[in-house]
């Protein structure tokens, strides 16, 4: 008998076989910081609430039959601040006009100008932060400087100017000069939270290791820093929406925003101002609408952020 024979008869029957693979459970595998994020946002009740609010309100811009049938353009005088009714929820305007039927539709305008700023803006600031942050040096010192100077221009003075310019064909209705508007001036924040974050990625181990293994530049930043990221990025994104959403109400009330034939809160309100006294429920409605869309929006974007955030776990 060799050696080997004899300490294989010496370890027992089954020794010599390979290990039997153990069962690994499903729960003992690691997550990643998005796993760990959506497990956290499903036990928060104010991620709820701001998700069904925020359902509601897209579901009011897109499918506003769904909510009423009534025209929000068909008014008469003889119906001038009269009560509700079974068909007029919320009564009538100093123009006859249903208040429900204009409070719904108001939402297509407002949504359409607040998710298309927002785009804007983090487009514009995808490209300042991800390029200031990646490349450093004079790059990064040129376009945070640059920043600085657009976060030193007041907003509501520059929003006014630039709309009021923007808006001057008198067949448009406000909504692509708002829509500039808000996503030239919004972008300086989301600008900043994504340099801060490429610089905090671009030094990890993996992206040294893809450098290593000849990625070039591009590749480096929207295939390793990029999706490393965008979570606070996003998080960022989300609260704008619902600042973007108030800022287009905020020039409407002024006169300079959406204009003409357009529906909005801000034009309600702005329209409904000289009438509070005598009836006030079409300066109220459209108020409580515009705040509760402009909080579930904030209120979205808290609750993603704090799920994101590893210092709050």
């Amino acid at each position: 008998m060799s050696d080997l024979e004899a300490v294989a008869a010496a370890q027992g029957p089954g020794a010599g076989s390979p290990p039997e693979p153990r069962h690994v459970d499903k729960r003992d595998k690691p997550r990643s910081l998005a796993g760990d994020a959506w497990i956290d946002l499903r036990r928060s009740k104010i991620f709820w609430v701001a998700s069904i609010l925020v359902a509601i309100v897209l579901l009011m811009a897109l499918f506003p039959t769904l909510f009423t049938s009534a025209d929000p353009r068909s008014c008469a005088l003889s119906r001038q601040h009269a009560p509700a009714s079974g068909t007029a929820f919320f009564g009538y305007d100093f123009q006859g006009c249903d208040v429900y039927a204009k409070t719904i539709y108001g939402a297509r305008n407002s949504i359409q100008v607040g998710v298309l700023a927002t785009l804007l803006s983090g487009i514009i600031g995808l490209i300042f932060g991800l390029g200031a942050g990646y490349f450093g040096g004079w790059v990064d010192a040129f376009l945070s400087r640059f920043i600085d100077i657009v976060l030193g221009i007041p907003f509501l003075l520059a929003a006014i100017v630039m709309a009021k310019r923007l808006s001057a064909d008198p067949n448009s209705n406000g909504v692509m000069a708002v829509t500039i508007t808000l996503g030239v001036l919004g972008w300086t924040t989301a600008a900043r939270i994504m340099r801060s974050s490429v610089i905090a990625s671009k030094n990890q181990d993996y992206v040294a290791a893809a450098r290593m293994l000849g990625a070039g530049p591009a590749r480096l930043m929207m295939r390793h820093i990029l999706p490393n990221s965008v979570a606070s990025f996003i998080v960022v994104l989300t609260i704008l929406l619902g600042t973007n959403i108030a800022s287009e109400a905020t020039l409407s009330y002024l006169g300079i925003g959406l204009k003409g034939n357009a529906i909005s809160w801000g034009i309600a309100i702005s329209e409904a101002g000289s009438y509070v006294r005598t009836a006030p429920g079409p300066l109220i409605w459209p108020s409580i609408f515009l705040a509760a869309t402009v909080l579930a929006f904030i209120m979205l974007g808290d609750a993603v952020r704090d799920a994101f955030d590893p210092k709050l776990r």
